[in-house]
């Protein structure tokens, strides 16, 4: 009697355990969906690192999302079994193919994502990218290009797994401030929305790239700076819609809010914005002045720190949009402007542009949470100006440059490139490694590889001699950009943990306080 009477309280404790674990399976689900900083990986990069140099690069500094422009074969293999999602883009160029063939769009899809999934972490196809301001006459072709790439997902059994959408350039929204009154181009609504309505149907997002810099030297004496690169600002100095009484702290969320007032204008209010672009170039010719260094680190870090706030946009507090930096190497081989060339927060070696700051300190390295990095003269750079360069750094610039001197630890090798890199070191980290003091012109970058060798210890080295002083910061460690998304990746992880576990344990003790109470009865009645 006590088996039969047993059997029935297993089978609802089984029954609630399956319950348990699919709500745990969609926790994890929303968790996955939470907000992220993404980088954007462009190829016209003359010392690009091989597909299996840039993975392991990604993964050193804890860079969980990337976007390509293409669906290079390489480098999709080998983001096999990493941790790294990935949205895969459809170049321009074959649109044409794709959206007059359903044939041509199951096999864009069988060669470019099944084969590679589920072991390389593919979870969006990016149609094109800003057809309808680039190629027009493209136009038409955009919608039918999606639609028959999204029904090849769905035949792989994958349009659960896989979102698709097309970016879109800003300029697509005219009178974008303020964002109440923004709206799409007229001249596009034929295109826009049927799409919109297909991204709604399906649970995609709107991909757009948006750039608070181009907005900024478009409306120089209008558009404050500080807002531009999310400064705090006087309550004085806010962007306030009239119409909405909202205030804007920073030009991206009246962007952001702009493009939710366009869709809300053609009556889509259930598509999320993902932002597919947005930076700011650290370098740029005399007609952009405000392409610096300092300006590209200020952008990029204060947007990291935006998103990992989940404050959303004043329209929409209870959304944070997920965000794509462009980019994460500067592509050399772009046309002019000068600027074109310097949106990446590395060169194509892996060595650090600048450093981004979170909190005013530390560095976006996440292999590097002690802030061990180095100034150092890059390669390929003539001799004349490194020595230039050097004896400034030695003369004004007020470095310690005795250990390069005759019969001194670090005077071998004997050549200006190994001087300049120990001079620019002693002054970057007298400086305290703060954002341009690793320039020198341009002939000087930041790297985590410790230069020194032999008995010549740098000036940034954890190995200091007795005759090369530590430099000491003042600042507290700080957390860095990278280590913030690869903190928010545990953290995610962790409240699942906790959340399965605070279920589970009380489920156990249940059952095995049920076991025993039978054991018990079952006994007695013995």
């Amino acid at each position: 009697m006590a088996d039969s009477k047993v059997t029935p309280v297993v089978i609802t404790l089984l029954l609630l355990l399956v319950t348990l674990l699919a709500v745990a399976v969609e926790l994890k689900q929303s968790l996955d969906e939470e907000p992220f900083v993404g980088l954007n990986i462009g190829t016209d990069v003359s010392n690009l690192l091989s597909p299996a140099d840039l993975v392991s690069f990604l993964q050193l500094e804890k860079i969980t999302h990337i976007r390509l422009y293409d669906a290079d074969t390489n480098i999709l293999l080998a983001l096999a079994r990493t941790k790294i999602r990935v949205i895969v883009g459809v170049p321009n160029d074959e649109l044409l193919a794709i959206g007059s063939s359903n044939t041509t769009a199951a096999a864009w899809i069988k060669r470019n994502v099944v084969a590679f999934y589920p072991e390389t972490l593919i979870t969006g196809v990016a149609v094109g990218d800003e057809v309808l301001t680039t190629i027009p006459s493209s136009a038409p072709l955009l919608l039918p290009a999606i639609q028959s790439l999204y029904n090849a997902l769905v035949a792989s059994n994958l349009h659960n797994k896989i979102k698709i959408s097309t970016p879109h350039a800003a300029s697509v929204i005219l009178d974008p401030f303020p964002p109440s009154q923004a709206f799409f181009n007229q001249s596009l609504t034929s295109v826009m929305l049927p799409l919109l309505q297909f991204l709604s149907k399906i649970g995609s997002p709107l991909m757009m790239n948006l750039y608070p810099y181009y907005v900024f030297m478009e409306n120089k004496g209008v558009v404050p700076l500080d807002s531009s690169l999310f400064k705090p600002l006087a309550p004085s100095r806010e962007m306030v819609d009239p119409n909405t009484l909202l205030h804007y702290t920073n030009v991206l969320d009246s962007m952001i809010d702009g493009v939710y007032f366009s869709m809300k204008n053609l009556n889509i209010t259930d598509v999320e914005v993902l932002v597919s672009e947005t930076g700011w170039p650290s370098k740029g010719d005399s007609k952009e002045p405000y392409a610096t260094i300092d300006n590209a680190d200020t952008y990029n870090s204060n947007l990291i720190k935006h998103v990992f706030d989940r404050g959303g946009t004043p329209l929409h507090p209870e959304v944070t949009s997920s965000m794509y930096l462009y980019e994460l190497f500067n592509e050399d081989l772009r046309a002019p402007p000068l600027s074109e060339a310097n949106w990446g927060l590395f060169y194509g070696n892996g060595s650090a542009v600048y450093l981004l700051h979170v909190s005013g300190s530390g560095t976006f390295l996440a292999n590097d949470t002690t802030n061990q990095t180095y100034c150092v003269a890059m390669d390929s750079v003539d001799s004349k100006t490194l020595q230039a360069a050097l004896d400034w750094a030695c003369g004004p610039g007020r470095a310690n440059c005795s250990e390069i001197q005759p019969g001194e630890d670090c005077f071998d090798p004997n050549n200006v490139k190994s001087h300049a890199s120990y001079a620019f070191d002693s002054y970057y980290q007298s400086q305290g490694k703060s954002s341009g003091s690793c320039n020198f012109k341009g002939v000087a970058m930041i790297t985590t590889t410790d230069p020194s060798h032999g008995s010549c210890i740098f000036p940034g080295s954890k190995r200091v001699s007795n005759k090369t002083k530590a430099v000491n910061s003042t600042n507290s460690p700080d957390t860095s950009a990278a280590e913030m998304l690869r903190w928010s990746f545990i953290r995610r992880d962790e409240r699942l943990l906790t959340y399965v576990l605070g279920l589970l344990i009380p489920l156990l003790f249940i059952i095995f306080f049920i076991y025993e109470d039978t054991t018990t009865a079952t006994m007695i009645k013995r």
